[in-house]
């Protein structure tokens, strides 16, 4: 059974960081695409990173370019999301999800419960 687990979010001040991780479980993350997603109050998710969704690369939002960094371990069946300079416009539920040759972010499914992210002095 397909499954993902997100962790690592919290309570943080403007300018600062966290680092969300998304753990696999019945399939091997080789082969397939994680996407990184956010929802905020009464906005509709988005996604904002993905990686190995084309040819093996990673993707960025504009929003989040540069700040960001996803990346994946292998042998722990984990992607993360380094999240730097956090602004209070990222305040939202991450989630992550998987998908095989995505062509959008429609595509993506098996979502994970979310892990809060807020960002407040």
């Amino acid at each position: 059974q397909v499954q993902l687990v997100e962790s690592g979010g919290g309570l943080v001040q403007p300018g600062g960081s966290l680092n969300l991780s998304c753990a696999a479980s019945g399939f091997t993350l080789d082969y397939y695409a994680i996407g990184w997603f956010r929802q905020a109050p009464g906005k509709e998710r988005e996604g904002v990173s993905c990686i190995n969704c084309s040819d093996g690369s990673t993707y960025y939002e504009d929003s989040v370019k540069g700040r960001f960094t996803i990346s994946r371990d292998n042998a722990k069946n984990t992607v993360y999301l380094q999240m730097n300079s956090l602004k209070p416009d990222d305040t939202a539920v991450y989630y992550c999800a998987t998908a095989k040759d995505p062509s959008s972010w429609s595509d993506f499914r098996s979502w994970g419960q979310g892990t809060q992210v807020t960002v407040s002095s």
